[in-house]
């Protein structure tokens, strides 16, 4: 049964709002720590190439199977509950792969924190929903852009613990301690998950459409924009060391200019939808994306795609935001089973993308790998009125109380 109470008052929305804006950084820190750490639990178990790629597929194996859970387990107990007891799963779980003896062991427990972490991202972007419903405004771009900045923070503190010779045991141990004191206070104040709509918990359509048909769509939007931040992860250096023949420093650049042009971008995100609409935006910053990428690609000097991945951050940043906020707002269908479907969707599109690239980039060239891009970005501009769609049915169906405005996070 979802838990409930009556209509929150301004303050307890804002406390609301700190709260999970504390479990996005926990979370962003919390894998990136992870990350920063991978190279010397390899070295500790002295694993191969191939070995460390099949035990890090047990993160995407474990995220799936819970993204698959995830709505069941909402609609079940509510997104209150199932956050705080994902955000402790996910710190009991962090420094179990530093403290495995084995390869077997490694993999079990890189399933336990996919698991977790998978579990959390749901959960957590249904509290960033409800919370943005009872709060008047845009402002769930916001809440990624908090993601983002605990990963920054978490890389930073891997690569300090890595230089001071810290064991990736103790590391993990620690913040992992640190973090579930953290999101263990913060727990309390997240908000309890409003009653559904009598039309979804019949599971009645509410807006004359197929639910599958508007959640396909908008996944293929997140399946395009996660692949093209898939492919800055792991193709961006790549393609100026190799391509370009950068030094290391300035191939190291790329992903740091992408990320940082994400990062503003999510915490700009939420004013730009107030004023221009998600449809709207959605279609500009593919746009963006396209143009940016595409020129770059053409031009072919370092400068030209430092900027383009930038573009692709600034661009790609409030797409999954605002996918998630419109299959989540819906009214026909429940928001937890939404996301989990969506998460999936996106979630596919980051392990897809960079070997498809790769593949293409053996056949062609990276040039014309990463060509594909601008493709599906475009793929995403066609799609845009889904955006607008999905947001004026959930606009409808879950209006902000007026006086509901909390702080600025």
């Amino acid at each position: 049964m979802h838990e409930s109470s009556e209509e929150p008052s301004a303050l307890s929305t804002a406390r609301a709002r700190r709260a999970v804006s504390i479990m996005f950084v926990a979370n962003g820190i919390a894998f990136a720590s992870w990350a920063a750490r991978v190279p010397a639990v390899r070295e500790r178990l002295g694993l191969r190439d191939g070995e460390l790629g099949m035990a890090l597929l047990g993160v995407a194996v474990g995220a799936i199977l819970a993204f698959r859970a995830a709505g069941p387990l909402i609609a079940c107990v509510g997104s209150r509950r199932v956050t705080r007891v994902s955000a402790m799963l996910l710190c009991a779980a962090l420094p179990l792969p530093a403290l495995a003896p084995s390869f077997a062991a490694l993999v079990a427990a890189l399933l336990l924190l996919g698991a977790s972490n998978g579990l959390m991202d749901v959960a957590m972007n249904a509290q960033a929903v409800e919370v943005e419903r009872r709060h008047g405004r845009p402002i769930l771009a916001s809440f990624h852009g908090m993601f983002s900045l605990g990963g920054l923070i978490g890389a930073a503190l891997g690569a300090l613990a890595a230089d001071r010779a810290v064991s990736p045991a103790v590391h993990l141990l620690a913040v992992a301690a640190f973090l579930a004191v953290t999101v263990l206070d913060a727990g309390g104040a997240l908000t309890a998950d409003a009653r559904p709509e009598p039309a979804v918990a019949a599971g009645a359509g509410a807006s004359g459409g197929s639910p599958s048909t508007r959640l396909l769509l908008l996944g293929l939007i997140a399946f395009c924009s996660s692949v093209g931040e898939g492919a800055m992860a792991n193709w961006s250096a790549v393609y100026l060391r190799d391509e370009l023949h950068t030094t290391a420093a300035v191939a190291a650049t790329g992903y740091a200019v992408f990320s940082l042009a994400m990062l503003v971008g999510r915490f700009s995100g939420d004013g730009l939808t107030q004023r221009f609409g998600a449809g709207r935006l959605v279609r500009a910053a593919a746009l963006l994306v396209a143009g940016g990428l595409g020129a770059a690609l053409v031009v072919n000097v370092p400068i030209a795609l430092l900027l383009g991945f930038g573009c692709v951050g600034a661009g790609l940043s409030v797409v999954v935001p605002l996918v998630f906020r419109a299959g989540a707002s819906a009214p026909d269908v429940a928001p937890g089973k939404a996301l989990s479907t969506l998460a999936t969707l996106s979630y596919g599109g980051f392990l897809v993308g960079p070997p498809l690239i790769g593949l293409l980039a053996d056949r062609f060239t990276l040039r014309g790998g990463l060509a594909v891009v601008v493709a599906l970005v475009l793929v995403i501009v066609a799609l845009a009125p889904v955006v607008a769609r999905g947001r004026a049915a959930g606009a409808r169906a879950s209006a902000a109380p007026p006086r509901a405005i909390g702080a600025h996070g």
